[in-house]
């Protein structure tokens, strides 16, 4: 039977078309949404949608429907977290891998970070910043890496620098850069080597630290030094000034000034025009090296945001008294090996109005021979919180001066660190302006050479100074063969003197407690002796800067050296994290160092 197509009229089709579709014209003075509305169109013509009114077969289906859809699994937990809560993971997660009892290194780390971005985009966008936030490339490169892109050195420090080239939104993430030492302590960097550090810097815009490499400045021009003078946003820098054939030849034939001619000047002033961020200043003189007392003045006016200061190992010539008196008011200052300051300078400079704001002062190797000047820094610093001492000779109470109890005294200190190696007074009178309520706000007391225990005895009693890893140490097995009793700054024998006295204060009875029934002594108990004034709010420690350490304070070649870097033994190869299940080759890598930061607050 063959198909014969029926015939409809005009009227016909434009009834059946009003039947799919009905048009009302849009109201212009209705309140009304004045949109064209159309009713549902038959079942015969619709996709998936109920007619109305609806079946109860399809009303059923429809709900079943429903509910497969309500039992699908429901989102990831971070797809909705702020980004808070990302940068909080990742934060736990950086300082697991850079405390300091962590087997992990810089690798792992980043090898962390470069697993959470994979997860998924939000991941990837919290993690980018972070990823190349902190820069740090330690230790020696891996071979299989410099044979796949066919490099013969720097391998990372080249792949890096043509990363941030080019992709400029990864290098505007970059605000701290760690290159590695891989030339012995004393050595002189490479032309080559600073040339690719100073092209890595260039590519950094927002760069504000450079940490772990820090060449000496010769008064000669190099691309490195440049490099970091553009660098607006830079907040910490160390100077290690080293000596020049020029000025060695002009010191020969006349004294200071005028060793440094006016074109060194000229540049190394110049050198400080775009730092208006800096922050943090170093200024360590290597081998003689010359900056000489104008400069000093004029550099450090260059620096509007100037708050840490610290000056290291310059002649009498270059930084003095009257240089002292001229430095900008600041929040930390540590003065070392300056054997142009005096005690009159340092009692003049507590006069001055830049020094009211010093909150953390280290006077190092000053050799202060009076009492009197550091009582009048102490007194005169309203703002003092910190305050360290290191010297040879004791400073003593001045010739027909009247004492009056406490002789030193500063209302708000709360951290002291005092260390005088040889035997004399000054311990004597520190603990005494204790007692007598000098300090009523001090916490912490660090004393290493306490020869007698004098301060020791003021402080909250310690059932235990000594270390457990200190009967594995090299300079504590040496110290039994030593004389106990012999002044000495070193920390593991300090901790064993004072171990010592603890011990001894424990074998006489401080009380005794009888308890008697029926007129009989049922038992007698001894109450052991402690070392320290119970009550006291503080605390006697003898720990160090530098976690291992065998000296109290942190100083420039805890931060300069690279040997550990260079020779590094017993490094890390990702074993820590063996146990996990994708095997070696997720965990494996070149063994590194584990290099720990070197926070530049440490050393005031």
């Amino acid at each position: 039977m063959g198909f014969r197509p029926q015939r409809f009229s005009l009227a016909s089709s434009k009834s059946s078309m009003t039947g799919l579709f009905e048009y009302t014209p849009p109201s212009y003075r209705s309140s009304v949404s004045s949109r064209p509305s159309f009713t549902s169109i038959p079942s015969m013509y619709s996709i998936g949608l109920p007619s109305s009114p609806p079946s109860s077969s399809y009303n059923s289906g429809f709900i079943s429907q429903q509910k497969l859809r309500s039992t699908a699994p429901p989102p990831p937990v971070f797809q909705y977290s702020p980004p808070e809560i990302y940068d909080c993971i990742l934060r736990q997660l950086t300082i697991f891998h850079d405390r300091v009892t962590s087997m992990s290194c810089e690798t792992c780390r980043l090898r962390d970070l470069c697993a959470l971005a994979l997860v998924d985009r939000r991941w990837d966008r919290a993690v980018r910043p972070q990823l190349y936030h902190r820069v740090h490339i330690v230790g020696n490169e891996s071979p299989l890496q410099a044979k796949k892109f066919r490099l013969k050195s720097d391998v990372r420090l080249k792949l890096l620098r043509r990363t941030l080239r080019e992709r400029r939104v990864l290098a505007q993430h970059v605000r701290e850069i760690k290159v590695p030492r891989l030339q012995p302590d004393g050595e002189l960097v490479e032309e080559q080597t600073l040339s690719l550090v100073a092209s890595l810097v260039m590519a950094c815009p927002n760069l504000e630290k450079l940490v772990g490499f820090y060449p000496v400045f010769g008064h000669s021009f190099d691309r490195l030094t440049y490099a970091l003078s553009t660098r607006a946003r830079l907040k910490e820098h160390v100077w290690i000034i080293g000596e020049n054939s020029e000025i060695t030849e002009r010191s020969r034939k006349q004294v200071p000034p005028g060793l440094m001619d006016l074109e060194q000047v000229d540049r190394f002033l110049h050198l400080h025009d775009a730092w208006d961020s800096l922050s943090t200043l170093f200024l360590f003189s290597h081998k003689q090296g010359v900056l000489e007392r104008d400069v000093f003045v004029q550099t450090l006016r260059r620096l509007p945001s100037l708050q840490h200061l610290c000056i290291s190992n310059f002649d009498m010539d270059d930084f003095d008294d009257v240089t002292l008196q001229t430095l900008p008011p600041l929040q930390s200052l540590r003065l070392q090996d300056l054997e142009g300051v005096t005690f009159w300078g340092l009692s003049e400079f507590s006069r001055t109005s830049s020094s009211q704001c010093i909150q953390q002062l280290s006077l190092i190797h000053l050799d202060i021979k009076y009492l009197s000047a550091i009582s009048n820094l102490l007194l005169r610093l309203s703002s003092l919180q910190r305050f360290t001492l290191v010297q040879e000779s004791s400073p003593e109470v001045g010739a027909g001066e009247l004492v009056f109890q406490p002789v030193i005294a500063s209302q708000r200190l709360q951290y002291v660190h005092w260390d005088i190696l040889v035997p004399g007074s000054a311990n004597e009178n520190l603990a005494k302006s204790i007692r007598a309520g000098g300090f009523p706000s001090l916490r912490t007391l660090r004393a290493p050479s306490d020869h007698d225990g004098l301060l020791q005895m003021v402080c909250r009693p310690r059932a235990q100074i000594i270390l457990p890893s200190d009967k594995y140490s090299k300079a504590y097995r040496a110290s039994n063969e030593s004389n106990p009793d012999s002044p000495t700054q070193t920390l593991f024998t300090a901790r064993k003197q004072a171990q010592r006295r603890i011990e001894e204060a424990r074998k006489a009875a401080t009380f005794t407690i009888i308890i008697e029934e029926d007129g009989t002594v049922q038992e007698v108990i001894d109450i052991e002796g402690f070392m320290g004034t119970i009550g006291s709010k503080i605390s006697y420690t003898l720990d160090s800067d530098v976690a291992g350490s065998d000296n109290a304070l942190i100083d420039f070649p805890d931060l300069v050296e690279g040997s550990k870097e260079v020779a590094s033994r017993d490094g890390c190869t990702g074993l820590w994290n063996a146990s996990h299940h994708t095997g070696k080759k997720w965990w494996n890598h070149t063994e590194r160092y584990r290099y720990r930061p070197v926070d530049l607050q440490r050393f005031f």
